[in-house]
């Protein structure tokens, strides 16, 4: 597995890893009876907290902030129990609600089948109020569901196309630097051709090829062309009229027309050594890439299909297991943990950008005029997972139970027509098998 996937893998928004452990969440039943609530408990004693494996780093930052919260304090101790990333959901999945710990780390995607199947409970009533108005709108609409908050995180995530100014230059491609002066999707092809003409084997852009499609980099990766064709992956819970319109079909030929185009990137070097002018990825890729390239690097948007550029995002955030008997000690944990202190120190360590607005505001890279301003820029318009207009630009992936369903068949859709068939019927086919998941499991509804 290239380094790329891998970081895109703990620090994003978790790559399949999910396969399996997502594909076993749509099956694990749920849904019925009232909603869970933890109990409040006497806001003392000693709390359990689990968390993934990540890159060293971000796990050196995590022990450093529950050593200084234990000890700052004498009321509340910490037990912190880090679980390898590849094992971490599944491991959620097949532990009883009982067994779960007072507080949990889960990535984003999965929040919905764990409040379905009971394994959190809304964590509203014991953050503060002032750590929930610091979180950003971006990352409180991956946490919230029926106006109830489940999860925050410390940090978020974004796609944007790092470019080779150099590379760009002498082939005489004109390329936008900010979201107001965004390219078309017809431009972009434009780009790749003017490329060619100037590149020995003619191909100019890295598309991750070598992190696979059929999983949840697929999902992540390229979603953001169907919401920018005006397109969705659900739509009022359904995949038919949303994931198959004309739009998404011809979205999705413009994708597979990049093919001829791409690197396979096998060696995970594409971009740095200067073989492609254009690298589609996250913000996880900027520590190597302005490594490589210094002053060439620049940082660009995702092309427009005609609903305005779109990104993904969300990532690992925190919550509040539902059979929790101390959740107001968890709660006063996590006002610690999402702190001003705790946040710089996780972004600082993986590079992504903050979660709370004022850790955002102060930070090098994403600040105003930092080199990643383009991705604060993007988080500061979320659309949430329903309501994808024109002006907004950061896509949560759908908040339903049923996501699991939804990112393993249009992830195998994409794969699909990345190698060949049909845009149409493989979108189409994709639609009827969410759809039927869907009806098969009374709508994934959440009381």
């Amino acid at each position: 597995m290239s380094s790329t996937h891998r970081r895109y893998r703990r620090t994003a928004c978790t790559g399949l890893v999910l396969v399996l452990p997502l594909a076993a969440l749509a099956a694990c039943g749920g849904g019925s009876g009232a909603d869970i609530s933890a109990e409040a408990g006497s806001g003392k004693g000693t709390i359990s907290v689990w968390a993934h494996q990540g890159q060293k780093n971000e796990d050196t930052a995590l022990r450093k902030a529950v050593k200084s919260f234990n000890s700052s304090q004498r009321k509340i101790k910490v037990e912190l129990k880090l679980i390898p990333g590849n094992d971490y959901t599944k491991t959620i999945t097949a532990t009883d609600a009982s067994k779960l710990p007072d507080v949990m780390e889960f990535d984003g995607p999965t929040m919905a089948n764990f409040v379905y199947n009971k394994k959190l409970a809304p964590i509203d009533s014991y953050v503060s109020a002032k750590t929930m108005s610091n979180a950003t709108d971006a990352g409180k609409a991956q946490g919230e569901i029926g106006g109830k908050l489940y999860g925050l995180g410390m940090y978020d995530s974004g796609l944007g196309v790092y470019g080779n100014k150099k590379l760009l230059d002498a082939a005489g491609v004109k390329y936008p630097t900010r979201l107001s002066d965004d390219w078309t999707a017809a431009e972009f092809t434009a780009a790749l051709r003017a490329l060619k003409a100037k590149d020995s084997d003619g191909k100019v852009v890295d598309l991750q090829e070598n992190s696979g499609y059929a999983n949840e980099w697929g999902t992540f990766g390229f979603a953001p062309i169907l919401w920018s064709a005006g397109g969705s992956l659900l739509k009022d819970g359904k995949a038919e009229g949303a994931l198959d319109t004309s739009a998404a079909v011809s979205a999705m030929k413009t994708l597979q027309s990049w093919k001829p185009y791409t690197d396979p990137n096998t060696d995970g070097n594409a971009f740095a050594k200067g073989r492609v002018a254009l690298s589609w990825v996250g913000h996880w890729m900027y520590p190597a890439y302005s490594k490589a390239l210094g002053d060439d690097l620049v940082v660009l948007p995702l092309p427009d299909f005609g609903n305005g550029p779109k990104t993904g995002q969300g990532s690992w955030a925190w919550g509040i297991g539902a059979n929790s008997k101390n959740a107001k000690a968890a709660g006063t944990f996590l006002d610690t943990l999402l702190n001003d202190t705790n946040v710089t120190a996780m972004t600082t360590a993986n590079g992504a950008p903050p979660a709370t607005k004022s850790a955002l505001a102060k930070s090098e890279l994403y600040q105003r005029g930092g080199p990643l301003q383009l991705f604060a820029d993007q988080l500061a318009k979320p659309c949430g997972d329903s309501d994808v207009t024109t002006s907004c630009v950061a896509v949560t992936r759908p908040v339903s139970a049923g996501y699991p369903t939804v990112t393993a068949k249009f992830s195998d859709a994409l794969n699909a027509i990345y190698g060949g068939a049909d845009p149409k019927s493989a979108l189409e086919k994709a639609a009827r098998a969410i759809d039927r998941d869907f009806s098969d499991n009374a709508g994934y509804k959440i009381p």
